[in-house]
């Protein structure tokens, strides 16, 4: 078998007796075969004893002797409007680790910005803070609460014109979420991020969404948003309201789409433009003004999806652990009255208890509607509050953050009309899309 010269993370060109093969070679755990990225990001294993030639046709930009060490410079530029940016991991946080041919994070400022050079042409980057790297799977409110400590900081500092948040996706829209009820009012655009596809993918959504995210960054929007792609191809970005958006796709580059809402704006790398404002808030701080924010959780909540068939006494569980409860529900807010598997007496007893308890729905758009069915009657008339069109994650998201409050949490007339109050446009009163 013929020896052949390459560094881990070269680009090279591998020919077999059947075809060749072009690639990121990687570190291969199987001594067999010779590990290959392709251009699409996906790996295969190529036999090593039929490999006839590997011509290295690009050295690694990572691996190699000359760029190790090397520090990359964040260039200040003051004709450009500043900025601020939160780094918390994701994919858009990370590269390709050409030992596993998976992806790790980027853990300096420096080497995020190494990949994103197209950022320093938008806006001029004041400050780059990490409150931590993490997988969105493993966060939870107390991380909320960090990111927000973090952005409040940059909202109040009179030379930022916005934030960029980089996230994972899995949960990003539930610290959207949060953000737009710890900052209701918020004087500069808060743009959440993220990217689907790691930025060593020809297939990547990380350089557009972050370019995107800049524009809007530096626009009049003081709205909590998230920017992504739009449609499959690398033309431009949606901007969607923090607080009335899904993850829609595991895997696609369109990962998040407005509910019951349209998107605010779309956005390309060059050009921001307003479209179909169906929820247009009037700006209650102004850009200097110093925000209020209003940095308060209850742990306490927990959201439970109803099934067929499901044994009504696990509110039993949520009765002894649990201050508020999200059900979502069938359809307008339906639940199993009747027979064996009816609801209605477990619910009283949590109600009488001190549990609280509201429903939202399991479809994507649409409301919940207490007046429809004699069924969902039953469930108001025991105290379940229903939550108009609000999405289940913002309604577990905001009963942590009313209940929060010392002086709501403890008065559920207080609870009921604060949930029902729309505090940041979480809440339409008719449907728009």
């Amino acid at each position: 078998m013929p020896e052949h010269k390459f560094n881990y993370g070269d680009k090279i060109r591998i020919k077999t007796s059947g075809e060749v093969i072009e690639g990121t070679i990687l570190e291969s755990p199987d001594n067999e075969f010779h590990l290959i990225k392709l251009k699409s990001g996906y790996n295969i294993g190529v036999r090593k004893e039929g490999v006839l030639n590997i011509e290295v046709i690009g050295k690694s930009s990572e691996g190699g002797e000359e760029n190790r060490g090397r520090k990359i410079e964040i260039k200040s530029n003051s004709k450009l409007p500043k900025i601020d940016v939160i780094m918390t991991g994701g994919t858009i946080s990370s590269r390709v680790d050409y030992k596993t041919g998976g992806v790790t994070s980027l853990t300096r400022p420096e080497d995020f910005f190494r990949f994103y050079p197209e950022l320093f042409s938008i806006v001029d980057v004041n400050r780059v803070e990490i409150p931590f790297m993490k997988l969105s799977e493993n966060m939870n409110f107390k991380d909320w609460k960090a990111i927000a400590e973090v952005v409040e900081k940059s909202l109040n500092d009179p030379e930022v014109e916005g934030v960029i948040l980089t996230h994972g996706t899995d949960t990003l829209h539930y610290t959207a979420a949060a953000l737009s009820f710890f900052f209701p009012n918020p004087n500069k655009p808060i743009v959440l991020t993220f990217s689907q596809r790691s930025t060593d993918r020809a297939s990547s959504d990380a350089s557009l969404n972050l370019q995107c995210a800049a524009r809007v960054a530096i626009s009049n929007i003081a709205e909590v948003v998230i920017v992504g792609h739009a449609n499959t191809n690398d033309d431009f970005c949606y901007v969607l309201y923090g607080n009335k958006v899904r993850k829609m796709h595991s895997s696609s580059r369109v990962a998040f789409e407005a509910v019951n809402v349209g998107p605010l704006a779309r956005v390309t790398t060059d050009k921001f433009e307003k479209i179909g404002i169906f929820r247009e808030r009037p700006r209650k701080t102004e850009k200097n003004e110093k925000v209020k924010s209003d940095i308060v959780f209850n742990e306490k909540v927990a959201l439970l999806k109803f099934y067929p068939g499901q044994n009504p006494d696990i509110l039993d569980y949520y009765m002894k652990n649990y201050s508020g409860l999200i059900i979502e529900g069938t359809g307008m807010g339906n639940i199993a009255v009747e027979g064996s598997d009816g609801w209605i007496q477990q619910i009283k007893k949590g109600i009488n208890n001190g549990l609280m308890i509201f429903m939202t729905t399991q479809t994507i758009h649409g409301r919940v509607n207490p007046f429809v069915y004699s069924t969902m009657r039953e469930l108001q008339k025991a105290g379940v509050i229903f939550l108009e069109d609000m999405l289940s994650e913002v309604a577990l998201v905001k009963l942590g953050w009313v209940l929060g409050h010392k002086t709501w949490s403890k008065d559920g007339e207080a609870i009921r009309k604060k949930m029902l109050e729309n505090v940041s446009g979480e809440l339409n009163p008719r449907i728009l899309k």
